[in-house]
């Protein structure tokens, strides 16, 4: 954590904020440093745990900063333990440690989550164990398996709504094979609907009453897809276009109300893509490959405000070669197998695309990409592991590989 600001501003920025607001007992709300009232702006599990550590350790001191960022720590360890699981269902032993041991040594693990108060490491702990259990959910007959595979991926979209786009493939594909075995597989895909709906209702409830608004988790969309898309191309997300660093805006925030504030937003951003249809498609172009490969600009006035964009344009561009890589091996040893992680590279990155995108919007796939380039350098063999390989595991696991 960097020295202490007077607003605080790197101690969890809106999440900081909001969970001030919960630990002085003000309520879920206040997303900016003024005390404005109830927000939608962020989602609520790693808020309140947050505002729980605030309450037990001080709010913005010290020892609260080495709870949180210890539990972010611990966390990012755990993600190691699906990930292992994951490729040894899938793949085997040999590759199962490999990936297991790259997540340890990651940067993006190391730095997101020993460095900012933040619900990454939370996310991709949850979905990463998410898209786990979604591998095996189909060999689980019973409704206790897909009632807690509901359960589990409601409380991850409360971390992190941003992966709400993976829910139907992670959901059809093992009812799908289910059915092919004869299972209850539409019985058993309602539990698991169901009980995700469960978990996520008292907050859209609460949403509903409190913010009118209809969103699921949180109601930023049309703040951040105007920040990508007003004009302004000197950054991937401009500082100036958000409350929390422009005083105009803020202004505009506090006497609008935040409902209000975001519907002017909508109304902006979809008029300026109106009138401006091919910069839109092509800056969205531009945020697609940033998202792969972390490059914006080479710009002297940019690089001087991210001077740590070249050497990770390298770092970034190697992975996604390598976890490219990964993708064809594995799609050519079974497509069957591979097809949700496929989905998920192909699928989760989009409502980035049209928006802004940067490092820390892939933390809950990164475990995913780990996979992915771990398969793209070793490849799929398990010499030394003979008990691990695909053939193996498919001929005596109840056909896991070959999509039962």
């Amino acid at each position: 954590m960097a020295a202490p600001t007077v607003d605080h501003e790197r101690f969890g920025w809106e999440v900081g904020w909001t969970a001030r607001s919960v630990a002085l007992g003000h309520g879920f709300g206040s997303p900016f440093l003024p005390f404005t009232g109830p927000t939608a702006l962020v989602p609520p599990l790693y808020t309140y745990l947050l505002a729980l550590v605030f309450r037990v350790f001080g709010l913005y001191s010290v020892a609260s900063a080495a709870v949180i960022l210890s539990l972010n720590s611990l966390f990012s360890a755990l993600t190691c333990l699906p990930i292992y699981f994951s490729v040894k269902h899938a793949m085997g032993m040999r590759l199962a440690r490999l990936a297991a041991a790259a997540w340890v040594i990651y940067p993006f693990a190391i730095y997101f989550s020993a460095d900012r108060v933040w619900e990454y490491a939370l996310t991709a702990l949850l979905f990463a164990t998410c898209f786990w259990a979604a591998q095996q959910l189909h060999l689980h007959k019973k409704l206790s398996a897909w009632l807690g595979f509901g359960i589990l991926f409601g409380l991850t979209t409360l971390s992190n709504p941003s992966i709400l786009s993976a829910l139907p493939f992670l959901l059809l594909i093992p009812m799908f094979k289910l059915k092919r075995t004869g299972g209850h597989w539409f019985r058993n895909g309602v539990v698991a609907a169901v009980a995700f709906l469960m978990v996520c209702a008292p907050w859209i409830i609460r949403n509903q009453r409190v913010m009118h608004t209809t969103s699921l988790v949180r109601d930023g969309f049309w703040l951040e897809f105007w920040a990508g898309n007003n004009g302004d191309t000197s950054d991937s997300n401009p500082g100036w276009a958000h409350p929390a660093s422009n005083p105009v805006e803020m202004q505009k925030y506090q006497t609008l109300g935040e409902t209000a504030y975001l519907a002017e937003k909508h109304q902006l951003a979809t008029a300026f893509i109106q009138h401006h249809p091919f910069f839109f498609a092509a800056v969205s172009v531009r945020r697609a490959v940033r998202f792969w490969t972390s490059y914006w600009s080479f710009d002297r006035n940019y690089l001087r405000r991210e001077p740590l964009d070249v050497p990770n344009v390298f770092f970034c561009t190697f992975l996604t070669i390598f976890m490219l890589r990964g993708l064809r091996r594995w799609w050519k040893e079974d497509r069957g197998a591979a097809l949700p992680i496929a989905l998920l590279v192909a699928i989760f990155p989009l409502p980035y695309y049209l928006t802004h995108s940067s490092m820390d919007y892939r933390q809950p796939i990164e475990p995913q990409i780990v996979i992915l380039v771990t398969v793209g350098i070793f490849g799929l063999a398990n010499q030394d592991d003979p008990f691990g390989t695909p053939e193996y595991e498919a001929s005596n696991d109840a056909q896991v590989l070959v999509g039962a």
